[in-house]
């Protein structure tokens, strides 16, 4: 099970591209409604997740967390209950973490980003306390994979993917998608 947290404020592409790219592998994917079910993102497009926060279940079946950007989406995420527990859980019991645009911050409040490669939109950087700064657009350091913003929405999904089915289902993907790649 993969959640993707939406919290009024999301920035939809880079909620929707994941969800897309993670369904197109075959993975069970759920968007989940934080506060509410009906949420709307951050350019006002409304979003019906699939479940609410409080019908998430933390057991074995979770194999990845998703926390996308977009204002004041990142704010309300941290400001979740459901939503720290859940990266909490998947921190302790090495579940992967997957952070995009202003959302690694919430990483960096928890302690998460120590030592660790990341990176997050710019000026949120002083947010990811303790982290080494990555120039990449997508940075996968152990279990926690961070994002700049929604231009590498697809490829944020497509390193999950990756993770999580393997790197032919994730290449697959790629072509499939059609990609420019100078």
């Amino acid at each position: 099970m993969v959640y993707v947290f939406l919290a009024n404020g999301f920035e939809e592409i880079e909620a929707l591209a994941v969800v897309d790219v993670l369904r197109r592998a075959e993975l069970d994917v759920r968007t989940v409604g934080v506060g509410e079910n009906f949420v709307i993102g951050s350019h006002q497009i409304p979003v019906a997740a699939d479940i609410y926060e409080r019908d998430i279940v933390l057991d074995e079946t979770v194999e990845a967390i998703v926390l996308p950007g977009g204002m004041p989406g990142t704010i309300n995420l941290e400001k979740s209950p459901v939503v720290g527990k859940a990266i909490d859980f998947a921190y302790e019991n090495g579940k992967l973490i997957c952070a995009i645009c202003a959302a690694p911050s919430i990483l960096g409040h928890k302690g998460l980003l120590k030592g660790k490669n990341a990176i997050c939109f710019p000026g949120f950087e002083e947010e990811l306390e303790g982290a080494v700064l990555s120039q990449s657009f997508v940075c996968r350091d152990e279990n926690i994979i961070t994002a700049k913003g929604m231009g590498s929405a697809v490829e944020f999904g497509l390193q999950i993917a990756e993770i999580l089915k393997g790197k032919a289902v994730a290449e697959k993907l790629r072509a499939s998608l059609q990609i420019y790649n100078e």
